[in-house]
């Protein structure tokens, strides 16, 4: 989906999973849009999807990403990034098939987002700002993280160093909540060896989706779209959200915390 060229081709990620649709797509692009507005650049906002596990054999993720590119190679008003499902492996093939995209990775003059923790380090500085608006001091803070990958673990380490306190953090197969506060080294050193949260040992295993009903000071989706919905967004008990995914709430769930 190319959501609006009006500063430039448009940019954005490549998103691949089992359940993604045009909808979320299209939706993902306006974010995008604006997203790149804020920030000033030179581009409009676009975005591409593709259903697949993106855990699927090596050499089958690269025949469907290189044939997906070629669909697109002429397609110039948008740009590929990597995104859900895609790392800077993936932009490289994108690269070499039709010559056009971002997140490369080093040898080919990128910047290693994810093991420098780009989006991690924006959550921090967003925490920074948005705390002196809401009385929180960051010391001392109570964080949960829904989504304990990539930007959740980076999330949870720059916050770490501002002295804040990780107290429940999930993934997609359980959550863990310890209300006097998790070790993040040691979280991130587990889900670096290929295990889940709830393998964490002390603390309180829980259901992934109790991760919603934990008491804390700041609340961070990290994860899918649409975790927070009309349904379930009652269930919030914190006084700062900060959004480390891409719409991880839906428009409804979104004005009803405004309103509260």
């Amino acid at each position: 989906v190319i959501d609006n060229v009006a500063t430039g081709p448009s940019i954005g990620g490549l998103r691949m999973a089992p359940d993604v649709t045009t909808a979320e797509c299209v939706r993902l692009a306006r974010a995008m849009t604006l997203k790149n507005a804020a920030a000033g650049l030179p581009h409009g906002g676009g975005k591409s999807v593709l259903c697949g596990d993106p855990r699927m054999p090596r050499e089958r993720k690269e025949r469907l990403i290189r044939a997906f590119a070629h669909a697109l190679r002429n397609e110039a008003d948008y740009i590929f990034g990597p995104d859900m499902g895609t790392d800077e492996r993936c932009m490289a093939w994108v690269k070499d098939e039709i010559g056009r995209a971002v997140g490369l990775p080093p040898a080919l003059g990128g910047i290693p987002l994810d093991e420098v923790g780009a989006t991690g380090w924006g959550i921090r500085h967003a925490a920074v700002v948005a705390a002196s608006h809401c009385q929180l001091d960051l010391r001392g803070a109570r964080v949960v993280i829904q989504g304990f990958g990539a930007v959740g673990r980076h999330s949870a380490r720059f916050l770490a160093e501002r002295g804040a306190l990780l107290v429940a953090a999930s993934d997609s197969n359980g959550a863990i909540h310890d209300p006097a506060g998790l070790d993040v080294a040691r979280l991130i050193a587990l889900k670096n060896a290929g295990r889940g949260v709830a393998d964490y040992g002390d603390g309180r295993a829980l259901d992934r989706d109790a991760i919603l009903d934990i008491d804390c000071d700041i609340w961070i989706p990290a994860a899918r779209p649409d975790v927070v919905r009309e349904d379930n967004v009652d269930r919030l008990r914190t006084r700062l959200v900060l959004q480390g995914a891409n719409i991880p709430f839906t428009p409804g769930a979104e004005q009803a915390l405004h309103a509260r």
